[in-house]
């Protein structure tokens, strides 16, 4: 899963940032608030975690405009402010949680967890599931029933992004950035490629048809009449 972490405190971010990579997340950063709200209205992101006390934008104001431009994408506003409408203002804007410094790594992890089983986007041991397709975190594999896949890391990227992001359209160019990165060299051509080696894979657990083509934009993980 790919996290963004915007805090102007270096030493308070690099330490974030070192323990989320330590669990295996992906990680951008930004230590000012025109920066954070950049990555986070133009990047994908499974979690972003915010600070309220930021130079030029504030946290509250980022969180009112990610509501706007991704409204799923789950915040967790990072304060050392522990008034209760502050808290209470946060929640009003749109953030998901909140966590106060200073706080352990392990809090915050488990909240993080907290909020993605809030929106049925993890189960138990790391598993996230959609109708009758499963996707094991730990061990890159899809299944469904009795019958699992195993995936390549291509492959995974692109159906963790899919399955934390489903029945929402995604683009092209959202599924390039997510899975292979702005920098990358790959051709035009490699996200169609790698959809098409997905649904052959998830085709062998009976699940071919959850990835729908949406002619023109994109593609959606659907599940046909629901």
């Amino acid at each position: 899963m790919r996290i963004l972490v915007v805090e102007d405190d270096e030493q308070i971010l690099r330490a974030m940032v070192s323990a989320l990579t330590e669990e295996g997340y992906e990680v951008d950063d930004a230590a000012n608030g025109n920066d954070g709200l950049w990555l986070a209205t133009e990047g994908s992101y499974d979690m972003i975690l915010l600070d309220i006390m930021l130079p030029d934008i504030d946290g509250l104001e980022i969180t009112r405009r990610i509501r706007t431009a991704s409204p799923q994408t789950p915040v967790i506003l990072v304060t050392a402010r522990d008034a209760v409408d502050d808290r209470v203002r946060g929640l009003d804007v749109g953030a998901d949680d909140y966590v106060v410094k200073p706080f352990a790594v392990v809090e915050l992890l488990a909240r993080m967890r907290a909020v993605w089983r809030r929106q049925g986007a993890l189960g138990d041991e790391g598993i996230i599931s959609y109708h009758d397709l499963s996707l094991d975190t730990t061990h890159h594999t899809a299944s469904s029933g009795e019958l699992m896949v195993s995936l390549s890391s291509t492959e995974y990227s692109m159906l963790e992004f899919f399955m934390t992001n489903r029945e929402r359209i995604l683009t092209r160019e959202q599924l390039f950035e997510r899975v292979w990165g702005f920098d990358s060299e790959a051709s035009d051509n490699v996200v169609d490629v790698y959809v098409h080696y997905l649904r052959k894979k998830l085709a062998g657990i009976g699940c071919g048809d959850y990835i729908a083509t949406q002619r023109g934009i994109g593609f959606s993980l659907k599940k046909e009449g629901h």
